[in-house]
């Protein structure tokens, strides 16, 4: 039960969106990998480097999926539910926008530590220990929503709190903590990355992947 926006089938809208959703996380993906640079440069250690490619995966797939669930199930649109859904996802762009620019060249999709630099508190993390997966949490369940694909949103809302879950080892909480616990295993850790407890850290957070 497609709608019209605009005078524009309410599908061909939402597809339009989705695309420029998509446009958008190709080009973080493009800042993303000249952040890693000069990262590396600085001697910044990769950590949980085994879930990036089921990240990439889950949050691929769950573009696609907002696109195939409209159209293939016929999901209604409804002004209020899309106006509300707008609204949340202007505010999870805003959000990641803003993390963005108070990371700077920190900012990466994958989890990088930097031993010796200082724990980020500026910007949203004054209030926020991990915005950016506050940003992934609205964005999975506002984009789906824009078109009432309820089934892509409770699915993977669901896996994406199961893949955070993941990534946060309550263990070692925060940079300062995961540094010295490199340091302390500094002898093996280079060959032991993959291994090494996934936490994100403020100095290089994984971000553009919604």
């Amino acid at each position: 039960m497609s709608g019209t926006l605009l005078g524009v089938d309410s599908r061909i809208a939402y597809t339009l969106l989705v695309a420029v959703i998509v446009a958008q996380r190709v080009w973080e993906l493009g800042v993303s990998r000249r952040h890693l640079r000069v990262l590396e440069g600085r001697g910044a250690i990769e950590v949980g480097a085994g879930h990036y490619p089921w990240m990439v995966a889950l949050h691929t797939t769950f573009l696609l999926s907002c696109v195939v669930e409209v159209w293939l199930l016929d999901r209604p649109w409804r002004p209020l539910v899309a106006t509300a859904a707008m609204l949340v996802l202007v505010a999870a762009i805003a959000l990641r926008w803003w993390t963005l620019a108070t990371l700077g060249d920190r900012w990466t999709t994958r989890v990088l530590v930097v031993p010796g630099e200082e724990l980020v508190t500026s910007g949203p993390y004054r209030w926020l220990r991990h915005p950016n997966y506050l940003v992934v949490v609205m964005e999975i369940a506002a984009i789906p929503m824009v078109h009432c694909a309820w089934l892509t949103a409770g699915v993977f809302s669901i896996m994406s709190i199961l893949e955070r879950a993941k990534l946060i080892n309550p263990s070692i909480r925060g940079r300062s903590d995961l540094a010295d616990w490199l340091e302390a295993n500094s002898a093996s850790a280079a060959s032991q990355t993959s291994t090494i407890p996934s936490v994100p850290d403020r100095s290089a957070c994984p971000g553009p992947l919604p």
